[in-house]
């Protein structure tokens, strides 16, 4: 790869805030800087819409930004580029190697029980969605990244061979009233499960709902989801969609049909295999690519689940939908699933 992308650009020192969100967003796409005057990706239609949303921030800013295409003059250079960008992973992967390797002690002995064993499947989750953001800017199979992965699979296999992973089904069943009006808090930068957990919290739970982003403890009255030790999160195989579905009795056919494809999306897996679900999970990464404001990407997210609903509803009453329907009745087979990934 020889054609790159540059950003460059100038703050004020007085403006602090802005400057650090800059290099924020920046460490969050994988640029590396090159001689401190230049960030630097591979040139991709993505990388310059990145480029382009950071540069018109620093322009609102009151600073001076430019984006340009450049191509390396000659090998010498381009291995100079790359051995930045691994030498900028190495230092993430040796981490999550280090705590990788204390986990797969921890999942090879002897069965964990309550608290522990949350305490331990958290903590692999949280490994699991480090690991997964660091590969997704690894962009020249930085060494060490296949040490970590081998490491997270040994867990995961010694966590199916053992019961430290295995955790019961809730049965418990809640009545929508009591969640009326409330405050919803998840994380940041919502993907497919938190957007069609939020999309489901406003049709069939909370109309009214709001919702914030960030820490439980800077809004200790609102109700967490897809958090790490939320109650509404995943459970005995299912993700928050599927959670949230169980706990308040939601039967809807649409609403199962969406989880089905939440359920694949989100856990990698190849259990329902529903049609739609490629198009979903490349519409969810494209507004996470358009918007960097969490509020209006989940208000898009809750939008585009919407839409798919309605679409649901609208086939389901066409006779080319009722035949579908009749034709696949019956299910599907269940097939070996992959790796959970980050929601």
């Amino acid at each position: 790869m020889d054609d790159w992308l540059l950003l460059i650009y100038l703050l004020p020192a007085k403006h602090a805030h802005a400057r650090v969100q800059a290099w924020r967003r920046l460490q969050r796409l994988g640029a590396v800087s090159l001689k401190n005057s230049a960030y630097v990706l591979p040139d991709s239609p993505e990388a310059r819409e990145d480029f382009e949303w950071i540069k018109n921030e620093i322009r609102g800013a009151g600073g001076q930004a430019m984006v340009l295409a450049a191509r390396a003059p000659d090998s010498a250079t381009r291995d100079e580029i790359v051995g930045a960008f691994r030498s900028a992973r190495a230092g993430a992967f040796a981490s999550l190697a280090r705590e990788a390797s204390k986990l797969v002690e921890r999942s090879s002995g002897a069965s964990a029980k309550g608290s522990r064993r949350r305490q331990f499947k958290q903590a692999v989750r949280r490994l699991r969605e480090r690991f997964d953001d660091a590969a997704r800017v690894d962009f020249f199979g930085t060494p060490g990244r296949d040490r970590v992965a081998e490491l997270l699979a040994r867990i995961e296999r010694n966590a199916r061979k053992g019961t430290a992973m295995k955790v019961s089904a809730r049965s418990t069943r809640m009545d929508p009233a009591d969640y009326r009006g409330k405050v919803w808090l998840t994380r940041p930068r919502p993907g497919v499960d938190r957007m069609s957990s939020a999309w489901l919290i406003r049709r069939f739970i909370d109309p009214d709902a709001t919702f914030v982003f960030g820490d439980p403890s800077k809004a200790p009255h609102a109700i967490p989801f897809d958090t790490f030790e939320a109650e509404f999160g995943h459970h005995a195989g299912h993700c928050t969609y599927e959670t949230f579905c169980d706990r308040f009795a939601i039967a809807d056919e649409g609403a199962r049909w969406i989880g089905r494809i939440v359920h694949d999306l989100d856990l990698k897996e190849e259990t329902y295999r529903e049609d739609e679900a490629a198009t979903v999970g490349r519409m969810v990464e494209g507004l996470r690519q358009m918007h960097h404001d969490d509020q209006t990407l989940l208000g898009q997210g809750i939008s585009t689940f919407e839409a798919l609903y309605q679409s649901f509803t609208a086939n389901r009453r066409s006779p080319a939908g009722r035949r579908s329907r009749a034709q696949s009745r019956g299910g599907t087979r269940p097939r070996k699933s992959r790796r959970p990934i980050k929601s």
